[in-house]
């Protein structure tokens, strides 16, 4: 168990030492206690085994790192190298009719080369069909970055939504998620949260139809957000629609 721990702390500690100027994703607290933590450049995530994919990441994004100069999007998708059992390919998408979903969106982490290519882990992938991921998804992405650039400093939580359908995609049958969450807490005072549940599909719905209550994540998910933010539980009651 000490060696495991240790191994756990090397994973979380090493990679902000080497970077130095990295924020602390996980200031509030571990949404859940995964199979896999990992802190990359630019986000932290909590992986699932049984689901291939990570259940949520998180990050801190501010408008100085979208300020930034932008480093090179490549599109170079790679398996994690820190998943050693069993892991997710690129060709496991392949002809399969889902798109690699980025949970951390890799414009969110242009600020660094090394985000950028980490971002392309398939640890940070979900199974997203298209209509989802080009159209209301990309809109919300969109969206919460022009609310980093006016606020100053956001504390994000994104993951997949299982409802039980049990569907699955291609040789690997990796679980395809019914639908996907993004937590958006302003950290600047006044603070402020809201959220949304985005359905796995194309529509052409406000997204401000999709805004719901945090409790509404944490009931179907079973994590705990922001167990370590004061006044969470009070924030994460009510649906908050941002302009």
């Amino acid at each position: 168990m000490v060696k495991k721990l240790s191994i756990l702390l090397l994973l979380l500690i090493i990679p902000a030492a080497i970077r130095g100027q990295e924020e602390n994703h996980l200031i509030y607290g571990l949404p859940s206690s995964p199979d896999i933590l990992l802190n990359r450049s630019g986000f932290a995530l909590g992986y699932s085994h049984k689901r291939k994919q990570a259940v949520w990441v998180c990050y801190i994004l501010t408008a100085k790192q979208l300020q930034m100069p932008k480093a090179r999007r490549n599109n170079k998708f790679a398996p994690d190298p820190a998943i050693r059992l069993n892991p997710v390919k690129p060709a496991d998408y392949r002809k399969t009719g889902y798109d690699r979903g980025h949970l951390a969106p890799a414009a969110d982490m242009s600020f660094s080369k090394i985000s950028m290519t980490h971002s392309f882990y398939m640890s940070n992938i979900s199974p997203q069909l298209p209509g989802c991921n080009r159209g209301i998804w990309k809109r919300l992405e969109s969206k919460v970055r022009q609310w980093a650039l006016e606020e100053g400093k956001l504390c994000i939580i994104t993951g997949p939504l299982f409802f039980g359908t049990r569907k699955v995609m291609g040789g690997r049958k990796i679980p395809v998620p019914d639908a996907f969450y993004k937590i958006i807490l302003d950290m600047s005072e006044p603070y402020r949260m809201t959220a949304f549940i985005i359905p796995n599909n194309a529509t052409k719905r406000r997204l401000n139809t999709f805004v719901t209550a945090v409790d509404k994540i944490e009931e179907a998910t079973g994590f705990d957000f922001f167990p370590d933010f004061p006044n969470a539980e009070e924030m994460e009651k009510t649906p908050n629609i941002w302009e």
